[in-house]
């Protein structure tokens, strides 16, 4: 059935906000299943999404593709990946929504006013680990194609729904696997919306990000009584020194841009180990981590050689041994263009359900639009979040729960 876009949405939105209980019930059965990846000390996902296969069911959705990542590192060797079809009027592309289903751990427990596992229903919230990440743009893409499917209505093209394993540790089973082991599934002439981070008023488009470094130093020198400093190398004054003097990446690397916000690199000390115990000792060892977050036009590799310059002084000066480890590295994928499709329905799916005007912007953090957007595949992030995940007491509101679901049910009809 196709009618007017603008009675097409009223019809959906009415469903929608008479679905709320029913969208609240799978985040509660959501909550329940601890998605735990096994180096948080978790079985991985395959309980939960058994769960969900069996719910999806119920409610006549088609048998799932499964693209199953081995892993020996949980119970049954597998990490769940999971697409969902439904078929458009035209099938020239597919519009993707892209979730995942592991989530972190509690944290401090004493930090939480109840049962992180346990769904809590207060107001316009909806209180538990995992609900704001990802399970709101879970449940907001399924209820989005229910909604069409209970209205009579067809997408405009090929619609999928992917739930991915592992979004948390990387993603070497989840997103990154499917585009390693299984890049026939995406075409560059899709439009993949990936519901994983956002503001509070739903007006931020993610399509850039910048390159990653973590790096933890190392520096060596000779431990020995503070009354005589002269016999050892103090390996924590050289420590000191050398991320004053990484201050100066800040005008090694000054490009600017406003899409970013914060619109520079950053380069940032962040971790400190424990080095001696008490007070007169001179430490031999210094150990610290900086998070550097580079805008993408400058070379990862190139910013390590500088880093690496400033480290060769402090050796030479102090008398220490300095060692760099990557913790991380992800240099920035190519982003999504300002104007790409996937950006400028978002934008009008966006205005018309919410009443605001969404842009695209970059940011300093990591998603799994990255592997995508490094297979040339256009991808946007948004949702409408008020950006509590990994946080105690983690919360999302119904309200955005229902209103993503309808922005996502707008971009299926208009893509």
């Amino acid at each position: 059935m196709t009618a007017s876009p603008s009675s097409d949405i009223a019809a959906i939105t009415a469903w929608l906000k008479a679905a709320e209980a029913e969208m609240i019930e799978l985040q509660r059965g959501l909550t329940a299943i601890p998605a735990l990846s096994p180096a948080s000390g978790g079985e991985g996902e395959s309980a939960k999404a058994r769960w969900l296969e069996e719910r999806l069911a119920g409610w006549d959705f088609p048998e799932p593709e499964r693209y199953p990542a081995p892993c020996p590192e949980v119970p049954d060797g597998e990490r769940p990946n999971l697409v969902y079809r439904f078929p458009g009027t035209g099938r020239d592309s597919t519009t993707w929504v892209l979730t995942h289903l592991d989530v972190v751990p509690p944290g401090e427990r004493e930090l939480w006013s109840g049962d992180p596992w346990t769904l809590r229903h207060e107001g316009d919230r909806l209180i538990g680990r995992g609900t704001e990440d990802n399970q709101q743009g879970l449940v907001s893409a399924v209820f989005a194609v229910r909604a069409l499917i209970e209205n009579g209505l067809t997408p405009s093209h090929d619609v999928a729904l992917a739930f991915v394993a592992d979004e948390e540790t990387g993603s070497e089973y989840g997103a990154g696997y499917l585009v390693r082991h299984h890049p026939d599934l995406f075409s560059p002439d899709d439009r993949l919306l990936i519901p994983d981070a956002g503001d509070e008023e739903g007006t931020m488009i993610e399509v850039a990000e910048k390159s990653i470094a973590w790096l933890t130093f190392t520096l060596r020198g000779k431990q020995t009584h503070a009354s005589t400093p002269d016999h050892g190398i103090n390996a924590h004054k050289a420590g000191a020194h050398l991320i004053v003097m990484l201050e100066g990446l800040y005008e090694d690397y000054p490009a600017r841009d406003d899409l970013f916000d914060p619109p520079t690199s950053t380069f940032e000390p962040t971790l400190k180990r424990a080095n001696v115990e008490n007070i007169n000792t001179i430490p031999g060892e210094d150990v610290f981590a900086f998070d550097c977050r580079v805008m993408p036009e400058y070379d990862l590799e190139e910013v390590l050689g500088t880093i690496e310059t400033y480290t060769r002084e402090v050796e030479r000066v102090f008398g220490v041994q300095v060692a760099i480890e990557k913790s991380q590295w992800q240099p920035a994928a190519p982003p999504t263009e300002p104007d790409a499709p996937i950006v400028d329905l978002l934008r009008r799916a966006v205005a018309d359900i919410y009443g605001v005007e969404a842009k695209p912007m970059g940011i300093g953090g990591g998603t799994v639009a990255a592997f995508f957007r490094s297979a040339g595949i256009p991808a946007a992030v948004w949702s409408r979040l008020d950006d509590t995940a990994h946080m105690p007491d983690e919360y999302c509101l119904v309200s955005n729960m229902i209103g993503d679901a309808g922005v996502m049910a707008h971009l299926f009809l208009e893509a």
